[in-house]
């Protein structure tokens, strides 16, 4: 008898005993050989005689052990395997089976008697390796379109197209001015102008060679050289004050060694060993700026083609070209006018703004109701409190409702979107398990990934399983400090949808307001306008995971930075897992801390910046633990500092998305060169975030010539001698004030008190868009308070919010108010929490967990001007900052959009016209 039937019998004997059916193996995936469809009995094959063998009745899956006799399978659905004791049947399909083992690791929500009622499989949030990874009933549900009334389409496509009208009548003015002009340079009339399209395919993306804003329709064009200049360039050129060519900035952070990021003092003994950095031909930025300040438009308004040294051939004028039809935005606006005439609907002309019923008839906020949650404390607002419904009490009114809010660009929270959907895991391993590893010549295996280490913002090489373990356990370096790791762009490269399909088929089900939210089918989405074949950008779904803790550390905290988003989003946090700090570890911590603050009084706070400040310039690194303690009893935040948890590792101008760039983060000393070992780091390959290569990756398509440009971070080396001793004296802590050890510390007690009934993952913090002028002046006051790349201090800033290199502390936040009277809507996330964004609002985001997000992005007709007036922000950042690339195209979609409703509408009319005459 074989070893396999051996094990076989042995646990058919196990399994008899408790009470379970015997059974031998099998390795199909329905639990084993089964019989022939319609065949209820079988013959013996011991005797070949006639005698029928009955199944029992409760088990489809039919087998027969090695003497003939009729047997119910053991085998597991999830591990297929037959040998792990008892197994859990399904009452519901009676095929599919779950041993105790796998229950209690895989589905450890769920209990026997769900599982026997209705099992993970007819559940459809089955997790096992193969369900992972079936196509056939996935296409179905990612298809599956919304479907809308013909009153709904005519709503939602007259609300649109009230709000998008009017952008468009502003770009249409613009070009017909520079048709005006060039029909003047040519002697022609208006109406006898003809204007060339340009050369251009469907799925190109054309930017302005000057301020690399993209083009979507009217521009001037070389005939020589393609050189490509906007409208808005044509115009500030004319007017004397050209944009948008700004010089590219370059900022060095210098590796001064792991001591360093932990207060210590590095010793420079040569600046030799310093790293030359790449600008691109630097030293003739002076030529460049002079022979751009030379360029100039002639005085009829014709335009030359620039200097060959910055990107043109000083041949020739800049001729007018377009890459729509000649007539298709004036036409196009022309209908829209012509529709928004003759409808009487009161959509077109209603503004939900005013139909909010968080308020009483005498303009009191409405707290009767459970759907407003308390973010701020603002003084004389009726902003403080934010729309918070929960998913499966949202009815079709409610969009409304949401409107009314959204429109005045307010946050709105969203929970437990998660129990809408199928309930599919989103433990890490489980993910890990679904993600689809193609093991051929063209892709390799994914079994190391990128991770941020949030310390000194390096990037590093870990492997999948490693990074897992420290996300549900914990993960510290050689100083017992808290080492935080964030996950950086996985699943890799790759569509989210491709490799994680069951998961983002959750995450569409889970999606709350669809209406907007729906990246196929969202009739409020104007992104979706966009025909098939047109180059898209990229909305996501994207994954954010990372490491966090409760307290605020201060430094090395699990933060994505201060930054604003040119479109909408929503962000859902699917998973948490909670990593409570020991007594002997906050010691650890608190230890630590305090070297920071005294490398932060030597390096952040000069005596002289004391003198000149006073006592408001205090450093503190306070822990939030007792804020947000109280804070989550109450079910809201008014008082605590925010993070985002968008998994960015843009820096300044540079985005690293390869393993292509690895720097070893070396100390030579006398000669030998000592690399940081994985005891020190915790960590394997650090990779300096700056020291990768600038260019951005585009999606397919022919892109215009451009300046070539460097990324905007630049690391540099430092032959460094590290001081080993590096306990703090008592005149380094004296140079303090009394408090601020005191307030630096985190106290045992209150930092582990109600931590583990926190439900929250992260806190955000997201401004109001008429606070912003204020915040950006704060900032700029006080960022040389602030520490980037390898911990060190800013030394300078381009923009203090699109940089993405700050984090406001709740010291920070504090000084924020009482300098300048504003202060963020500042809330926790619990887990199934849906964050919605509005483009424009600036914020930041830490997690008190280690969490899993999934973010989309989206275009609602509400934000298309502020995400106008972004671009042009960006549009006049320096040549390689990291938010200078305009991907959106968001007067392409506009376009696309009106476009689309008024082709809608037409339809609808003629439907209405067709049944009036029926």
């Amino acid at each position: 008898m074989g070893k396999k039937l051996q094990r076989a019998k042995q646990q058919n004997g196990t399994a008899s005993e408790v009470g379970e059916d015997c059974g031998v193996s099998s390795r199909t995936r329905s639990g084993g050989r089964r019989a022939v469809a319609g065949e209820a009995k079988v013959k013996s094959p011991a005797d070949g005689e006639s005698d029928e063998l009955k199944f029992p009745k409760q088990c489809r899956a039919r087998h027969r052990d090695e003497n003939g006799n009729a047997v119910e399978s053991t085998m597991c659905h999830q591990c297929q395997r037959n040998d792990k004791g008892r197994v859990v049947r399904c009452t519901r399909c009676r095929t599919k089976r779950y041993c105790i083992p796998c229950v209690t690791t895989w589905y450890p929500q769920s209990t026997e008697e769900a599982i026997a009622e209705a099992c993970p499989f007819c559940c459809g949030n089955c997790n096992c390796k193969a369900c992972l990874r079936l196509d056939g009933s996935l296409k179905k549900m990612l298809d599956a379109g919304l479907t809308y009334g013909n009153d709904e389409k005519l709503r939602h496509n007259a609300y649109i197209l009230r709000l998008l009208l009017p952008v468009l009548q502003h770009e249409n003015q613009d070009q017909t001015l520079e048709k005006k002009l060039e029909a003047n340079l040519r002697g022609l009339s208006l109406s006898e102008l003809k204007v060339q399209k340009a050369d251009v395919d469907e799925d190109e993306r054309v930017y302005c060679n000057n301020c690399r804003t993209s083009i979507f329709d009217f521009h001037r064009s070389c005939p020589n050289c393609s050189y490509d200049l906007c409208l808005i360039c044509c115009r500030e050129i004319r007017e004397g004050h050209l944009q948008g060519g700004e010089e590219e900035v370059v900022t060095e952070y210098i590796n001064y060694g792991f001591g360093y990021l932990h207060g210590g003092k590095p010793r420079r003994q040569s600046l030799e060993e310093k790293v030359e950095v790449n600008v691109n031909d630097v030293a003739t930025s002076d030529d460049n700026a002079k022979s751009a300040s030379e360029w100039k438009a002639n005085d009829d308004g014709s335009i030359p083609c620039p200097p060959e040294i910055i990107g043109g051939c000083g041949k020739g004028l800049l001729e007018l070209r377009c890459i729509f039809l000649d007539n298709l935005l004036s036409d196009l606006v022309e209908k829209a006018e012509e529709l928004v005439q003759g409808y009487d609907h009161s959509e077109i002309q209603e503004d939900p703004g005013h139909r909010c019923s968080c308020f009483t008839s005498d303009g009191i906020v409405d707290l009767a109701g459970d759907k407003l949650r308390k973010a701020a404390s603002r003084e004389d607002s009726d902003d403080n409190y934010l729309y918070c419904p929960t998913a499966k009490d949202i009815q079709s009114e409610d969009l409304k409702h949401f409107q009314s809010h959204w429109t005045k660009g307010e946050p709105i929270i969203v929970g437990s979107v998660l129990e809408t959907a199928s309930g599919l895991s989103w433990e890490p391993m489980v993910m890990w398990r679904a993600f689809r590893q193609i093991n051929n010549m063209k892709h390799g295996q994914h079994l190391d990934v990128t991770a941020i280490d949030c310390l000194d913002w390096s990037l590093v090489d870990i492997n999948i399983h490693q990074f897992f373990k420290g996300y549900t356990e914990g993960r510290f370096d050689s100083k017992s400090w808290p080492q935080i790791l964030k996950l950086k762009d996985w699943p890799p490269k790759n569509a989210f949808e491709d490799r994680l399909p069951r998961h983002g088929a959750e995450f569409m089900t889970a999606l709350p307001f669809k209406e907007y939210t729906h990246p196929r089918h969202g009739i409020l989405n104007v992104a979706v306008k966009l025909p098939d074949n047109i180059l898209k950008p990229d909305l996501g779904p994207k994954t954010y995971i990372a490491y966090g803790v409760h307290p605020e550390l201060g430094r090395g905290d699990s933060v994505t930075k201060l930054h604003c988003d040119m479109s909408d989003a929503v962000n859902i946090l699917t998973h948490t897992a909670e990593v409570v700090l020991t007594p002997d570890q906050l010691r650890c911590v608190n230890k630590l801390k305090q070297k920071h603050l005294a490398q932060d009084k030597r390096e952040l706070y000069s005596d002289s910046n004391v003198e000149e400040q006073g006592e408001e310039k205090k450093l503190s690194s306070t822990c939030e633990t007792d804020e947000v303690d109280v804070a989550l009893k109450n079910g809201c935040i008014s008082t605590l500092p925010g993070d985002n948890d968008q998994l960015v590792c843009e820096v300044n101008g540079l985005k690293s998305d390869s393993n292509d760039n690895k720097m070893d983060l070396s100390v030579d000393q006398e000669g030998k060169s000592e690399s940081l070992t994985l005891e020190e780091k915790s960590v394997c390959n650090p990779t300096e975030a700056g020291e990768t290569d600038g260019a951005t990756k585009r999606g397919p398509g022919r892109k215009r010539k451009r300046r070539k440009h460097s990324g905007g971070v630049k690391s540099s080396k430092l032959k460094v001698e590290m001081d080993d001793q590096e306990d703090l004296t008592g005149e380094e802590i004296m140079g303090y004030p009394d408090n601020l050890s005191e307030s630096n510390e985190i106290y045992l007690d209150s930092a582990l008190e109600g931590i583990e009934q926190t439900e929250g993952g992260a806190l955000w913090d997201i401004f109001r868009r008429q606070d912003v002028p204020k915040l950006q002046e704060y900032l700029m006051k006080h960022f040389k308070e602030f520490r980037h790349i390898h911990c060190n201090p800013l030394s300078e800033v381009v923009h203090p919010i699109h940089d993405q290199t700050m984090y406001l502390t709740s010291e920070h936040k504090r000084k924020l108010k009482e300098e300048y009277g504003i202060e963020p809507w500042t809330f926790v996330q619990k887990l199934g929490d849906a964050v919605f964004i509005p483009a424009g609002c600036a914020h930041q985001v830490r997690n008190l967990k280690s969490c899993i997000k999934v973010a989309l992005d989206f275009v609602s007709p509400e934000n298309v001007k502020e995400c106008l007036r972004l671009t042009e922000e960006f549009r006049v950042l320096p040549a390689n900052h990291r938010a200078k690339e305009d991907k959106l195209e968001v007067k392409k979609m506009a376009v696309y959009g009106l476009k689309r409703v008024v082709k809608d509408l037409e339809a609808l009319s003629r439907k209405d016209r067709s049944k009036g005459r029926s």
